[in-house]
């Protein structure tokens, strides 16, 4: 009879091993598909507003505006105008001033400065800069990471970021790089995007933020007229938008720049 007892028991922790783990609805393996469901289901609303599939197939862009560079939080002068010329995923052209005669091109990795004293590479800092912020963009994580391989979301909750109640996502990709998208969880639209990074000089962790405002449809996509820029809670630059238009077939020849050669 204990025999017999043994055996039964041997039998039922078997049984109870083999289980699977989901049986259960409290795993944690069923809460992490839940939360990542709730993640991807609250980005895809956040595409819709902004567009949709106009806004996943532009192919470029071109602004007008005014650009504020702030130390300290204070303005540096009193802005200057700019136009903006995109062509995604890697070509940028910008052009300051009334008359247009400060140009910087960046075009995959290399980046060029155009003054009236010709054409030179871009200061390598300012360079990393612009290259580290266009990994981190916007559109880059919206169009190129949610459908790169080993791709996670993560649903962290209801917060409130500038005075909105928002929905906070977090999109991991493969290479363990993040960034924290901050919703609104009325309109959908993006209030705030967040990274970090560390720099391999000092080693030490930096955080970028940018804050959306002031929305606008422009052609069926639904777009930010004024975007904030902060550097370790430091606000660093602002844009307020003038014009704002898409797919205008921008030749890649706006983008070439030859260094040496006299500006144009």
């Amino acid at each position: 009879m204990r025999f017999l007892f043994s055996i039964l028991l041997f039998a039922m922790s078997v049984l109870a091993q083999t289980t699977p783990a989901t049986s259960s609805p409290s795993h944690p393996v069923r809460g992490d598909q839940d939360n990542a469901r709730k993640a991807k289901a609250i980005v895809d609303q956040m595409i819709q507003a902004l567009g949709g599939q106009a806004y996943l197939s532009i192919q470029d862009i071109t602004q007008e505006g005014r650009s504020y560079s702030l130390y300290h939080g204070q303005p540096r002068g009193g802005g200057v105008i700019f136009w903006h010329y995109y062509k995604y995923p890697d070509k940028d052209r910008t052009e300051f001033t009334k008359k247009r005669d400060v140009i910087y091109i960046n075009n995959g990795d290399k980046g060029y400065e155009i003054t009236f004293r010709g054409t030179h590479a871009q200061d390598p800092k300012e360079l990393a800069d612009f290259l580290r912020r266009r990994h981190y963009a916007l559109d880059v994580v919206l169009r190129k990471w949610l459908v790169e391989p080993g791709v996670a979301l993560f649903y962290e909750g209801q917060s409130v970021a500038e005075a909105k109640s928002v929905d906070q996502i977090t999109v991991m990709n493969s290479r363990n790089e993040a960034v924290t998208l901050f919703i609104n969880a009325d309109t959908h639209l993006p209030v705030k995007k967040t990274f970090t990074w560390r720099d391999p000089t000092d080693k030490q962790r930096n955080t970028e933020d940018e804050i959306y405002d002031n929305y606008r449809e422009a052609q069926g996509i639904t777009t930010p007229f004024t975007i904030t820029r902060f550097f370790n809670g430091e606000m660093t630059s602002q844009r307020f938008l003038t014009s704002v238009t898409h797919n205008q077939g921008l030749s890649d020849s706006k983008f070439e720049a030859q260094p040496g050669s006299p500006s144009k």
